[in-house]
């Protein structure tokens, strides 16, 4: 009884694990590459060549491999650089310049994180969009609630 073996069940293919559950999509643009002109399309990318021109990649992400050299306006979710970049970065999530990552250009995103050693030079403008919206909204709503509460209450005159 304590001894015996359960029959093993196996399934056709092997589990994975939770994060390639989810099929991602990516690009690759090979460090002997080189692009000029417009780069769109709804894979992350990873560029290790050189691209100047524009890369709008909404809602994916964009990382700038350390062999880069990117000279381009770009627009996209998250934007991580360990190489080079010259141009306005648009990112709706983030933006990352890694320790041997350089920028010149204006950021505008909703977080940035600039490592140690990293090259910066520009604006930063933190845009936070809708999130802003939707706070001023409620704020709003909430301070009208707490107004109404916290107006006096006059009783009825009394009848004498």
């Amino acid at each position: 009884m304590w001894n015996e073996k359960k029959a093993e069940t196996k399934s056709a293919e092997p589990p994975r694990p939770i994060e390639t559950a989810v099929e991602r999509t990516s690009g690759w643009l090979g460090a002997s590459l080189r692009v000029k002109g417009e780069i769109s399309g709804t894979d992350d990318l990873l560029i290790d060549g050189s691209v100047e021109g524009q890369i709008h990649l909404d809602n994916r992400k964009l990382t700038v491999g350390k062999t880069a050299k990117v000279t381009a306006d770009i627009n996209a979710r998250d934007v991580i650089v360990h190489g080079y970049v010259k141009g306005d970065v648009r990112a709706q999530a983030r933006v990352e310049i890694k320790k041997d990552g350089s920028v010149i250009g204006n950021l505008t995103t909703t977080q940035i994180m600039i490592e140690d050693g990293a090259d910066f030079k520009g604006t930063i403008e933190i845009d936070h969009g809708a999130k802003e919206a939707e706070k001023s909204v409620s704020t709003r709503a909430a301070a009208a609630g707490a107004s109404a509460a916290a107006a006096p209450v006059t009783p009825p005159p009394k009848s004498v």
